[in-house]
């Protein structure tokens, strides 16, 4: 009992400096209904061996009352244990040796009705949708059943291990109990936590003048033997039980009809904030606004719609003071005045977005499609400040990133055995003044096993096999997609159009795929990882063979250079 009030004192004391600190919460005065259903683990100290007690189901519901930090709740358990008897009757034998077998055996499940009443101490996060609660109870329970009796039928004809359980209808019993919960909304979340509970000062029940009876017997490898002495206790004797519980729930917030903010005689009033860019003018949908009393309490939060607007109904004629947060950015603060609000108007406030950069709105698709490809690492490099940043695309393939109004940027994205595009970003050719949104599509082409991807620009002189310099960057974008999947072998195939002779075609393509995979390697691919191969004429992709006259354009189309993974 000492030790229970101890750590009970110590938990108000933690609870109450834990109160003090904690000033942001959506709501006071308000109710809270937190049905559950929960796995209970006992513990009986009787005293009584062979005789185990097993866990159970927990079924309970909690009504609370807040003001702010503060409450005070009521709590109801019921909670189910069954007892197991643990005498040893595999062949066992008794003090003349003979082998007892015919046992029958009688277990009641226990039964525990709990209810009481305490403190609530709640801790909420400033987003509104995560609390922390701590919840001390102290009351009354019934404890009922638990009788459990083993028999030997024939040699003894006795009860070889006898407890008569409880039968108490007001037990003293204390409560601590953490509850973490997470919002939905203003009204649903769901919760998880757990609880110690005791009973204290429990008495056994009575049954033909024995609360506990049992036979002694020793154990061995080949069996156990009953030693001829019993055990057993006329009186009824007082001891605590104790559990751990853990559960799950839902929980349903209610406001007060007394709520000094919604209360039914008071005024209440709407606030329209509008969100805009400040150099544009802009509007700006999806921007998250908080609205903020004059203790420094959220009392509201929304998003804005697609005019860029959110609207704040039913609030009290107080000071507030209005946040807004766009892609992790803040907009400046703004305030709305008690004597601003007009009985029958909105009032209409304005917070501005006042970063200087540009958001790069985009998306990251397969090439050739509109399709959106989630999971793609978007990796952005500031190439004058030798700096980079990344962030992931959602389900639908976009992405959001920042950049400044100086400097030169390359884009790209990064996916398992998939090749992506590489777009430069020069910000001078965008004025801050009429734009603050990029829009910038990147696209991905999966690189299967033996699918052919052709190299753009990779460009040489008539006759030469030297890697020009407009050919460098598809190169190196072949050189990063290597580095990002190292896994992965790669050939480099180069091909011709059928004018000159077969032969010279064919050791021209050979250099120039040889030149393309030094160049690779110059990068820091290992050379074990690529291959290069020379095609010469051999694989036209139109009609243009020997002795066929075509254009240039048509000829243009069968001289490339293509790559494909190797995966045999």
């Amino acid at each position: 009992m000492k030790a229970f009030m101890k750590t009970v004192v110590l938990l108000v004391v933690f609870a109450c400096t834990w109160g003090s600190v904690a000033q942001t919460h959506p709501d006071h005065n308000y109710w809270q209904l937190s049905p559950r259903v929960g796995y209970d683990f006992p513990t009986y100290d009787n005293d009584t061996p062979f005789i185990d007690y097993q866990g159970g189901i927990e079924l309970g519901l909690s009504v609370d009352y807040y003001w702010r930090w503060f409450g005070i709740g009521l709590d109801l358990d019921y909670i189910k244990n069954s007892p197991e008897s643990t005498f040893p009757i595999d062949n066992l034998i008794d003090i003349s040796g003979t082998t007892l077998t015919d046992f029958s055996l009688r277990e009641e499940g226990i039964t525990r009705f709990f209810y009481g009443i305490g403190p609530n101490f709640q801790y909420v996060s400033p987003s509104n949708k995560f609390k922390a609660e701590l919840n001390l109870r102290g009351g009354l329970a019934s404890i009922k059943g638990g009788l459990t009796e083993l028999r030997e039928n024939t040699v003894i004809n006795d009860r070889l291990n006898f407890h008569a359980g409880y039968d108490e209808g007001s037990v003293l019993t204390g409560k601590a109990q953490l509850r973490f919960t997470y919002f939905f909304n203003q009204t649903f979340g769901i919760h998880a936590g757990a609880y110690y509970m005791r009973h204290f000062g429990v008495q056994e029940s009575l049954d033909g003048g024995m609360a506990a009876r049992y036979y002694d017997a020793t154990i061995s490898e080949q069996g156990s033997s009953l030693t001829g002495d019993i055990y057993t206790r006329a009186e009824a004797c007082e001891h605590d039980i104790s559990s751990v519980g853990v559960f799950a729930g839902l929980t349903i917030k209610l406001k007060s009809k007394h709520d000094n903010k919604c209360c039914t005689t008071c005024e209440k009033y709407s606030l329209a904030v509008t969100a805009r860019d400040k150099f544009t003018r802009q509007v700006l949908p999806d921007t998250d606004v908080a609205l903020r009393d004059s203790a420094g309490n959220i009392v509201q939060t929304g998003t804005t719609n697609t005019f860029g607007i959110v609207v704040f109904n039913d609030i009290a004629k107080d000071d507030y003071v209005i946040d807004g947060q766009l892609y992790e950015v803040g907009l400046t603060s703004n305030n709305a005045g008690a004597s601003e609000f007009k009985e029958g108007q909105t009032l209409q406030k304005e917070i501005l977005y006042e970063d200087e950069n540009f958001i790069l709105q985009g998306k990251a698709v397969i090439c050739n499609t509109a399709t959106g490809l989630p999971g793609v690492d978007v990796i952005i490099k500031n190439l004058t400040a030798a700096e980079q940043k990344s962030t992931i695309t959602d389900g639908n393939g976009t992405y959001i990133l920042h950049i400044g109004q100086r400097g030169s940027y390359e884009l790209r994205g990064k996916k398992d055995k998939y090749f992506s595009q590489t777009v430069k970003i020069n910000p001078a050719e965008y004025d801050r003044s009429t734009t603050l949104f990029v829009k910038l599509e990147i696209c991905l082409e999966e690189a299967e096993c033996g699918k052919a991807i052709t190299l753009n620009n990779i460009l040489y002189d008539l006759d030469k096999y030297d890697i020009r310099p407009d050919a460098r960057p598809e190169l190196n974008r072949l050189a990063q997609f290597m580095k990002d999947n190292p896994g992965i072998r790669v050939e480099v195939s180069s091909h011709t159009d059928s004018r000159a002779s077969d032969s010279y075609n064919q050791t021209l393509s050979q250099n120039r795929a040889n030149a393309a995979v030094d160049y690779v390697v110059s990068q820091g691919v290992s050379r074990s990882k690529i291959t290069g191969k020379g095609y010469g004429e051999s694989r036209l992709l139109n009609e243009c063979a020997d002795g066929v006259s075509c254009s240039e354009t048509k000829h243009q189309i069968n001289r490339r250079t293509e790559m494909k993974v190797i995966c045999n």
